[in-house]
């Protein structure tokens, strides 16, 4: 038998989706509709790993793979792991000290620091549920219902805000 958490977690997911998909179309401006756009985006992905699992769960039950157990650990994995990022990706590479924002060119914090003293990264900020708007309740919902992790950061360099609400967005992660 399929596992009813995985057939759960896929309803739970694909229930969000829809919802998600319905407050869409009630979003006013570009900045809460590219959000709403990143947050579906992330929800298929999860979707797709789900019935990937769902996948391995009914080899490893009929016994035609007899990988799949391996396979399927794997997949858990991967999906417990899974975060869905709704602005900026940060990258930071603390062996070289360098950072990248967006999958940009990576930059050497030593250079952006002249004194050679101090390596200052940027910092991600929390976006606060007004900045959200009515996707602050979905999030914290999905987050509560499925585990999902999902962020919504801006990189921020020092009281420099290098993403406006105005602006265009991207995912937020470290390395």
């Amino acid at each position: 038998m399929i596992s009813n958490d995985s057939l759960m977690l896929y309803a739970k997911l694909a229930g969000f989706r829809l919802a998600v998909l319905a407050n869409r179309a009630c979003c006013n401006g570009d900045f809460s509709r590219e959000l709403y756009d990143r947050l579906i985006d992330g929800l298929d992905a999860a979707i797709d790993r789900v019935r990937t699992i769902l996948a391995m769960e009914r080899r490893l039950l009929d016994g035609s793979d007899e990988c799949a157990s391996y396979q399927l650990a794997s997949e858990s994995e991967i999906f417990g792991r899974l975060t869905i990022d709704l602005l900026d990706e940060l990258d930071i590479d603390y062996d070289t000290r360098e950072y990248r924002i967006n999958g940009g060119r990576w930059t050497n914090a030593l250079m952006v620091d002249d004194t050679g003293v101090h390596v200052d990264y940027p910092d991600l900020v929390l976006l606060d549920d007004q900045e959200l708007g009515s996707l602050a309740p979905i999030v914290r919902a999905i987050r509560r219902e499925t585990g999902l992790a999902i962020r919504a950061d801006r990189v921020d360099h020092g009281h420099i805000r290098l993403l406006h609400p105005d602006s265009a967005v991207h995912g937020v992660r470290r390395a």
